[in-house]
């Protein structure tokens, strides 16, 4: 029988009460989601000789549970579990299980611990015989999260996460459920926050396809490879940087391209020219459309995908629907886009949306030289 998914948040709101009061539920948050990981890949694959994700010796959620009760819990879990099954499967910065300023410190430290990982002793979050309903772990936890803790943090949950409905929209708008894929099929997101955009695009394919990210926070993309991990994309490659001004995907001195491409950039980004020359961009983002405000990001991020798109690419972003009517440089942007100013035979989309119950989508088909805006309600 399936797990219950009220059971598996039921344990995660439980955990996040252990470590309420500590820290920032932004920063909390991570912590109960490398310990799902742990109990996840634990019941998962332990002792697999040909598993996804290697869990070394003395590193499983069995060796965790022994570490409870121990006066140096927090230095034992990172030295013991943490540090092991980061370096076995290339995961990177994880959070520091001995921080005395979100944890506390001496017993107060210990007695949290020891209790966080006793939440996930419960036996209806066995793994190894069952998966949750949909069988969506990591990524289903990292929206509940966001979307009970965003509010309590004072911060956007879209900083966290792309909503689940509006990933959906985006898979099916760029049209992979119906294309010719295979494992040669890319998929790129270039701010992929946490994956859950990407996974989404990767369930509405027909067959397996090869996942790219880009993510800008440490921590968020250390759970963004997670998440794949949890997912059966193992293989999917999750990096850390700042796409603009250092994109980690390139073939030589050019941007890697793909099959496709799909974002949901932080809004209106105020500081997406730092560390970058916009007006000797070597990957040429900007040369043929021209260069965005310097204080409104969103077309940066657009033509940082136009760019990345093979000839016969499709690509979906989401922005502010500012990006629509504002003036100045953008308008100028956009109209250079609408014209047909591109020999890149490529197709993409313009999802916006904003408080209104309705999107606004703007397509191009440079291969046509035709431009067409059609109005779509949700």
């Amino acid at each position: 029988m399936a797990l219950k998914k009220s059971e598996l948040y039921s344990s995660l709101w439980s955990s996040c009460d252990e470590l309420r009061g500590g820290m920032d539920a932004s920063q909390y948050k991570d912590y109960v989601l490398v310990l799902l990981f742990i109990k996840y890949v634990s019941d998962k694959y332990a002792g697999q000789q040909y598993a996804p994700i290697i869990i070394p010796a003395g590193a499983s959620f069995r060796d965790l549970v022994a570490l409870k009760g121990k006066s140096d819990i927090g230095d034992q879990i990172n030295k013991k579990i943490i540090a092991p099954l980061a370096n076995a499967n290339k995961l990177s910065d994880m959070p520091d299980f001995n921080d005395d300023t979100k944890l506390g410190s001496g017993k107060e430290k210990m007695e949290r611990l020891t209790n966080l990982i006793a939440i996930f002793e419960n036996k209806a979050l066995d793994f190894s015989r069952n998966r949750a309903e949909g069988d969506d772990i990591l990524g289903d936890a990292y929206e509940y999260l966001m979307r009970h803790f965003a509010t309590e943090s004072g911060k956007s949950k879209g900083q966290f996460y792309t909503p689940a409905e509006v990933s959906r929209i985006i898979a099916q708008i760029i049209g992979i459920r119906t294309a010719n894929t295979s494992a040669a099929t890319t998929v790129y997101d270039p701010t992929c926050g946490s994956g859950s955009l990407l996974l989404k695009v990767a369930d509405e394919a027909g067959t397996p396809v090869t996942l790219y990210g880009q993510e800008k926070d440490a921590a968020t993309s250390g759970l963004a490879r997670m998440n794949m991990i949890l997912h059966n994309n193992p293989t999917a490659l999750i990096v850390q940087g700042n796409t603009l001004a250092d994109p980690k995907f390139k073939d030589g001195d050019t941007l890697k391209t793909f099959d496709y491409v799909v974002a949901n950039p932080p809004f209106s980004d105020k500081r997406w020219s730092t560390g970058l020359d916009t007006l000797n961009d070597p990957y040429h983002r900007f040369q043929s459309f021209g260069t965005p405000p310097p204080r409104q990001g969103d077309y940066a991020y657009l033509l940082h995908i136009v760019r990345s798109l093979k000839s016969t690419g499709k690509g979906a972003c989401i922005l502010p629907h500012g990006v629509l009517f504002r003036g100045g440089a953008e308008a100028d942007i956009r109209a250079t886009l609408c014209a047909g100013a591109t020999s890149r035979a490529s197709s993409a989309c313009l999802l916006t949306y904003s408080t209104a119950p309705a999107f606004l989508r703007a397509s191009w088909s440079s291969t046509r030289k035709t431009r067409r805006f059609a109005r779509a309600s949700s």
